[in-house]
């Protein structure tokens, strides 16, 4: 295992980043405040992520929140109030020119698979994190919600944006209007979430989506993700004709070879992801 702090200095680190067996573990780590993000948790957030797009032997990343309280309950409001206080630029959507920008929510070539691991409040940007991941596993006491127009704020992490891309337009417009919270099993039935399971069984849930994951080619996961993605708006006459860069990898690899031959052999495959 390798255990990387994302930030230097004296404090405390924002979050916790370890690899192994092809895994990236990132652990959103202020317990005590909810897993609540400040701009210092949005820079080691920044690193971490650069990271995983650049470590070849990373093929999976499982972002979670620290405790059995919340993912994350999202922006740190008491920093916001004093920013507002200090005459501070206010926040709008997207996170250009503020700390850590491309943010997870703007990655959004980002090709790698991300898993959000969610146990307890996901609400205003912990939310939006979730929101933005390929995967959601949440223990059945997990909440979510978007509060924001309770707060006078908007959900600027684009969860305007990917709630209603996600479920009906009208059920989302309901909860991004009112701050209205989704249970883990509303959220299950909307499709928001691909497991909802007791928190005892969590950790196992999501380390069977992760071998599952692993089991696949990397290349073609990437390549799936891509095409998936950015194919969501397009006539489907154009998107059979759009380029994929990662389909574009994949096709010509030696793992494209290794599947069919691995098959033919009775054997498990051996992927190399490149």
């Amino acid at each position: 295992m390798s255990d990387t702090s994302a930030a230097g200095g004296t404090e405390e680190p924002r979050v916790r980043y370890e690899k192994r067996d092809r895994v990236a573990y990132v652990t959103l780590d202020r317990p005590a405040v909810l897993n609540a993000m400040d701009l210092r948790m949005h820079r080691e957030l920044a690193d971490v992520w650069d990271d995983i797009e650049a470590d070849e032997d990373v093929w999976v990343a499982v972002l979670t929140g620290a405790g059995d309280r919340a993912f994350s309950v999202g922006q740190d409001l008491r920093e916001r109030a004093r920013l507002d206080g200090e005459g501070t630029r206010p926040t709008t959507f997207g996170s250009r020119g503020l700390p850590g920008w491309p943010r997870l929510t703007e990655r959004f070539t980002l090709a790698k698979p991300v898993v959000a691991r969610v146990d307890g409040y996901a609400l205003g940007g912990g939310f939006e994190l979730a929101l933005a991941c390929d995967l959601v596993i949440a223990s059945d006491r997990s909440v979510f919600a978007l509060p924001e127009a309770r707060l006078g704020l908007v959900p600027g992490a684009g969860g305007a944006f990917r709630l209603a891309r996600q479920i009906p337009l009208k059920t989302a417009l309901g909860h991004l209007l009112t701050g209205r919270e989704l249970t883990a099993a509303r959220a299950g039935e909307l499709g928001l979430v691909n497991e909802v399971v007791p928190p005892e069984h969590l950790d196992a849930c999501v380390a069977g989506w992760v071998d599952d994951l692993l089991r696949s080619a990397p290349l073609s996961v990437r390549a799936i993700k891509e095409s998936v993605l950015r194919s969501l708006d397009l006539p489907l006459e154009q998107a059979f004709a759009t380029r994929y860069v990662w389909e574009e990898r994949r096709m010509s690899s030696e793992d494209a070879r290794e599947g069919p031959r691995a098959f033919a052999e009775r054997r498990p495959p051996n992927w190399r992801g490149r």
